[in-house]
């Protein structure tokens, strides 16, 4: 019998999206969770470069989900890697700055760029779900950046992008995955 092991950082990040794969698909698995001393000492570091990590750990729903890449890249392109980072730098307490300013200039109009290209795909896919007439990869990984920004930003972010919160809610709601978000550890990030 074949049993999975997923080992990444004790918090959600890029492994959640495999998390809650797993939990869809309802297949049991080891959930190990390094602390950043246990990650130093692992031998199963890819490499030391941070951008090299996170496609690795994305490369597991990437591998199964070719379909969206097109909507996986515009996410990477336009908000992971652009500017949002330095507002999210001084939000978060990393690096000293003015958050409000960096929000209205750097963070805001990304955010736009970025949520206008999904609020697109949603709506042209015609069926609640980022590609195609059911769930995939993509859909969890934008329904959890969502709930992370509603949490963090509120709810007025959304104003202009209604359908993308329900779009989080709804995807949030499926049973598999909300049973998993109810019992997964507390995580910041």
């Amino acid at each position: 019998m074949v049993s999975y092991k997923l080992t990444y950082f004790d918090g959600r990040g890029a492994g959640e999206i495999c998390r809650q794969i797993f939990a869809y698909a309802g297949q049991e698995y080891e959930d190990q969770r390094l602390t950043d001393e246990q990650w130093e000492e692992s031998p199963i570091q890819p490499t030391p470069n941070a951008h090299h990590r996170r496609k690795a750990s994305c490369s597991i729903p990437r591998h199964v989900s070719l379909p969206c890449s097109r909507v996986w890249h515009q996410r990477e392109n336009s908000f992971r890697r652009g500017s949002t980072r330095p507002y999210l730098a001084v939000k978060l307490g990393y690096t000293e700055g003015d958050a409000d300013t960096l929000y209205k200039t750097v963070y805001l109009p990304a955010f736009k760029k970025h949520y206008g290209f999904l609020s697109k795909a949603l709506k042209s896919s015609g069926h609640g779900f980022l590609v195609g007439d059911s769930l995939t990869w993509i859909d969890l990984l934008v329904a959890q950046h969502s709930a992370d920004l509603l949490k963090r930003e509120g709810e007025s972010l959304f104003d202009e992008y209604p359908e993308m919160k329900t779009h989080s809610q709804d995807v949030q709601r499926i049973p598999q995955i909300a049973k998993w978000i109810e019992k997964r550890p507390v995580s910041d990030w």
